[in-house]
């Protein structure tokens, strides 16, 4: 969708937003409890400074990155457990020390993706992915888990042009989550009809095809990233296929998670 140098550049502004919701918190505030079940704002920049890091080295090294991975799974039931034990040995750090933690290892991944050649197909802990789709994917991760800790803060963020990378992520695993939810993708395509906070509109999928999903781009992302309910979203979804899916969307890797109530942030 976008080239690595433009998708790095957002990337950077995204982890900049959320750094500066963060960096001002004294230790207190980084034992606020988010909407993710156990999970503090220090469980959520853990989460993505171990992730920048494994991104890291995935993009550096790939062989490395296989090895890591094979030895970490080895003893963990799940990759989701293993997701999960990153982030709470890292929110065991200082603020401070993981503040830069995660600074440092943004940085190393920016710099670690420009070095790949663009049709390159780096590891991951699911399908392989290319530096501007592995860029993509960490920008959504920094989003979501922002969101997380916005809400933490009862801060209410300004939506920008950014979000069109989340959307696209959300659009384009349509499949995988009819696999993640134990369902077989239905035969037909959904035409993907989106407002951006500009105003003007993303669009994906068949201008022809009888299922549409409709409505603000942001809510689209929200509902994605499973950061609030779809009864509390605007999003329209006409005919079964486009349906189902809003039942089911998720943007991210692995299994479905918990979401959030209905409600829960009116």
């Amino acid at each position: 969708m976008a080239n690595l140098t433009s998708v790095l550049r957002d990337l950077a502004a995204e982890s900049a937003d959320l750094d500066r919701l963060v960096a001002e918190l004294d230790a207190s505030g980084w034992r606020t409890p988010t909407p993710a079940e156990d999970w503090t704002i220090a469980h959520q920049i853990a989460h993505l400074a171990w992730a920048d890091d494994f991104a890291a080295l995935s993009a550096t090294d790939p062989d490395g990155f296989r090895a890591e991975l094979s030895s970490v799974l080895a003893g963990a039931t799940s990759v989701d457990d293993f997701v999960c034990a990153a982030a709470e040995l890292g929110a065991e750090q200082a603020p401070a020390a993981l503040l830069e933690r995660w600074r440092a290892g943004r940085e190393q991944l920016a710099a670690g993706l420009a070095e790949v050649a663009p049709e390159t197909k780096l590891p991951w802990l699911g399908p392989s992915m290319s530096p501007a789709s592995m860029a993509t994917a960490r920008l959504m991760e920094t989003w979501a888990h922002g969101q997380d800790v916005a809400d933490a803060l009862g801060v209410v963020r300004t939506p920008t042009a950014r979000l069109r990378h989340v959307a696209h992520i959300g659009v384009r695993a349509r499949a995988f989550a009819y696999f993640a939810n134990d369902k077989q993708p239905p035969q037909g395509d959904v035409r993907v009809e989106l407002q951006g906070p500009d105003g003007d509109i993303w669009s994906w999928g068949e201008p022809e095809a009888a299922d549409r999903v409709t409505g603000p781009a942001l809510d689209f992302c929200l509902l994605a990233t499973q950061r609030r309910h779809r009864h509390d979203l605007a999003l329209v979804a006409e005919g079964p296929i486009a349906d189902e899916w809003l039942d089911i969307a998720q943007a991210f890797a692995g299994p479905p998670g918990a979401g959030r109530a209905p409600g829960q942030f009116a």
